[in-house]
């Protein structure tokens, strides 16, 4: 499965470590990542992963369970 935003498109960062002696090695930096079930253009549910920063900013509509 990717690490990709289902809404902005954000995803795996790449950059390096650098030591005090200016060593560097890889390091990877993942997005922080939520499956949601989200509400469709079309009226239907779907379970989309979703980063934090659009959670927060409201950019997905959650379903709401039936029984709430």
């Amino acid at each position: 499965m990717s690490r990709v935003c289902s809404i902005c498109g954000k995803g795996i960062q790449f950059g390096n470590n650098v030591s005090h002696a200016n060593n560097k090695t890889k390091k990877v930096s993942f997005p922080n990542l939520h499956m949601v079930k989200a509400v469709t253009a079309n009226g239907g549910n779907k379970r989309i992963k979703v980063c934090a920063k659009c959670l927060k900013a409201g950019k997905v509509v959650r379903a709401v369970k039936a029984g709430k």
